[in-house]
Formats: structure tokens, sequence, C-alpha cells
């Protein structure tokens, strides 16, 4: 191989590529959805705060008003007085956002429950309804049984837990962590890897093809040889991709801190923290009900999260994920190419590149079972066997793995990369030159033998 004569590849691939329509507008484009992605959901706590909802009750069992507990986003109002029908009829111009009935107790000592309102209402408020009123209806299952202390009994016997998890580091200071915080780094990183992996490979063989339809390659091979053309292509396909992953990471990290700097990220953390407080209660209801619900002296999600990103070793995954990019991007872009060089158009390249989506394919729903089981026998042999490991292992990486593991699949990777090029190189040499005919695996052997 010719070494100045690759780079010359690589430069005319890179200039090519990064001079495109569709290579500016995904550079840019994605950062911005990425950013909208971090930003967004507590832009849309601090700016869209929906109005608080007033809800008439009419309660004709005696027990669930009393049980129902008034916040920032709903109060209720006790309208028990008034009939069902004439509330509904004056609906229009009430005040009221929906009508909560609850029936008379029946034999099975419970109540039924409907609402009546203009517009559906919302999931998170029927879920508060229906746990609000289960509980009412056991408070009176048990005070029926009229035993002294019962219900403080059922209380301390039926207790309310939640698992704090911490991660003990090297020098055996424990930090808080949140499983679901790994889950999601777990799946962010095992989906860039294969969509990168995928999409890149596959660029590899679409330009392959295109230049031996378009017979470019005949004037290329004139002046280039065949090996240092495809490893030049591989290469600049690769720059190309480094180029916009690292733009994509400068970019979102710009437009993440200017939505900080311009709102306040205190501002937005604080909005995302903000727990539901007990409002003043309006006219007619019994001001007993309006009780503060203090919260827990626990730590909010957002913070837990934030302490668990803290705890993180962003170096480390960074530097993986460079590694196992790289070099599973070299696997599977080696094979593609010479996959590309057997064909003469996209259509027949399906057949051949079938086994080589397979792995990938695999590797993706290892990844997805390794947040449950990342040290499971299937998701560490996932992430050793080198059409998978890339995938695999980056999945696994932010739950910690042994060093000797990551060596391991690091070396297999390489070694299986050096192999797979030297067999792609011998099919490209002859199957760039080669038309007329739609290949097969056995013509692929043939090529790979008499070389």
């Amino acid at each position: 191989m010719d070494l100045r004569t690759i780079g010359v590849v690589i430069s005319r691939e890179y200039a090519t590529r990064v001079k495109k329509k569709s290579f500016l507008v995904t550079t840019f484009l994605v950062p911005v959805l990425f950013a909208a992605l971090c930003c967004i959901p507590a832009l849309i706590m601090l700016f869209n705060k929906d109005e608080q909802k007033i809800i008439a009750v009419v309660d004709r069992s005696g027990i669930v008003m009393p049980a129902l507990e008034s916040n920032k986003e709903v109060q209720y109002a006790d309208c028990s007085v008034y009939e069902l029908d004439s509330l509904k009829a004056g609906f229009s111009d009430s005040i009221y956002s929906a009508i909560l009935y609850v029936s008379p107790l029946n034999q099975e000592k419970s109540v039924d429950v409907s609402t009546y309102s203009v517009k559906p209402v919302g999931v998170s408020l029927l879920s508060a309804i229906e746990s609000q009123v289960e509980l009412a209806v056991r408070d009176y299952r048990i005070e029926q049984y009229d035993i002294t202390g019962l219900k403080d009994i059922l209380d301390e016997v039926d207790p309310i837990i939640e698992v704090n998890t911490f991660t003990i580091s090297e020098d055996g200071e424990d930090k808080i962590s949140s499983t679901g915080v790994y889950m999601a780094l777990s799946l962010v990183l095992g989906i860039i890897i294969f969509m990168f992996v995928t999409m890149f490979s596959s660029s590899v063989m679409q330009s392959v093809i295109e230049e031996k339809q378009s017979k470019v390659v005949e004037v290329l091979l004139s002046s280039v040889n065949s090996i240092d053309l495809m490893f030049g292509k591989i290469i600049g396909v690769a720059l190309v991709a480094l180029t916009q992953f690292l733009l994509w990471i400068a970019l979102t990290t710009v437009l993440v801190s200017g939505v900080f700097a311009v709102v306040g990220k205190d501002k937005l953390m604080g909005s995302m923290e903000e727990s539901s407080e007990v409002v003043q209660q309006i006219p007619g209801n019994d001001p007993a009900v309006a009780e503060s619900l203090a919260p827990a002296p626990q730590l909010s999600d957002v913070q837990e999260i934030m302490q668990t990103l803290d705890g993180i070793d962003v170096p480390e995954i960074l530097l993986f994920f460079f590694i196992f990019f790289i070099f599973g991007y070299l696997l599977y872009a080696s094979m593609f190419a010479a996959i590309g060089s057997a064909v003469e158009n996209a259509e027949d390249s399906s057949q051949l590149q079938m086994p080589l989506t397979v792995p990938l394919m695999l590797a993706y729903f290892i990844a997805l079972y390794s947040w449950n089981a990342p040290d499971s026998a299937l998701a560490v042999w996932g992430s050793m066997i080198p059409f998978t490991s890339p995938i695999v292992m980056l999945a696994r990486i932010p739950f910690g793995v042994p060093a000797w593991q990551l060596g391991l699949s690091v070396g297999l990777l390489v070694l299986t990369f050096a192999l797979m090029a030297w067999v792609s190189a011998k099919i490209y040499r002859v199957g760039i030159l080669t038309s007329g005919k739609k290949a097969t695996w056995k013509d692929l052997w043939k090529w790979l033998r008499q070389n």
C-alpha cells in the first residue's frame, strides 16, 4: 500500500462529502434536535404551566370529599348540596373544569365514580382521583370492622418502600446513582453506535457502487492501486463521520448552554424540581381538607439524575466510544466495500449484505437486553464477539465493565478488522473491475482464493 496515494484518496473523499448539502443540513439540524430534547421538557414546565383546574364534587357517599387533596394543579369544590343535573345544565357558565360525581355507598361498601367535562379529563388528574377515592373507600372499610387501631396496624404492615441506589468508588466513597440514568445512557450509546456504523458503512458501499456504475473507478484505477482506493475511501468516510459527530457535540453544547444562559439554569432546574403545593380553598370547601402535603425529605428526581451524571466517568465513555466506533466502522465498512465492488447496482447488493446486517441487528437486540442484565452470559459474549461488540460493549460500559473484558474486546475487534480488511481487499481487487454478471457468495469465494 502507498500511504501517499491513500492520503490523496482520503482528501478527495473527505472534501467531496463535507461539501454536500446533505452533510451541512444534518450537521446543523441534528444538534438543534438534541438541544431541543435536552431543554424542551424543562421549558414546557417553566413557560407552559396550565391554569389551576377547579373540580365540582358531588359526593353522595359522604366519605370521598374529605379525602380529596387540592394542590396547585387542581382544586376540589364541595358541591354536594346541588343536584348533578343542575350542575350539568349550568356547566358552560360555571368556573368548573369538570364535575366529579360519587355515588352512594353500595352493598360492597364501595362507590361508583364518574366525571363530566367539555374536554376529556387528563390522564394524570384521572389517576390522582382514582388513587384518592381508593384510599377513601379503603379507610371506610377499615372503620367498619370497628377494631381499635386497625388502620394504624395496616399502615404499619403495608409501608411504602423506596430503594435508594448508591455506587461505591475505588476509594470507598459511596455516590448516589439512578439506574434509570444508566439505562438511558446505555440506550443512547447503543443507538448512536448502531446508527453510525450502519449509516456510514452503507455509505461506503453506495459510493463504490456509484463509481463502478459511472465507470469513474476505471479512471481512478489507472493511477491508483485498487487497495489504496478502497482504504482511502473507507478512512475518508470515517473522518467525515468523526467530523460530523464532534460538530454535533460542540454545537449541541453551545445551544444548550445558550438556553441555560438566556433562561437561567436555576429556573429550568427549579421548574422540574417544583413539587405540588396545596393552595387555599375556594368558598364552599371545608378548610380542614386543605392541609399541606409536606414534601418528603429526600432527593428530588432531577437532583438524583444530576448527581448520577456527575459520578459517570465521561472521558472513559468517550474514549471507548471512539475506539469501538472507529474499529467497528472499519470492520463493517471494509466488508461493505467488498460487497459494493461485487455488484453493479444497489438492488443486487441486498442478498450479499444480508449476512452483514444480521449481526448488527442481533447486537442491537442484545444491547437492549443488556439494560436488565449487563453481566449476563449473553451480554458478556455479545460484547466479546467482534461483530457485535461495538454496540453491546457500549451499552454495558455505563454499568461498569472489568478492565480485562474491555481490553479483550478491543483486541479481538482490532484483530478481526485486520483479517476482514485483508479478505475484503482481495475481493475488492477483482470485483471492482468485474461487470456483466450478478455476483454470488460462490464468486466471492473464488475471487478470494485466486489472489
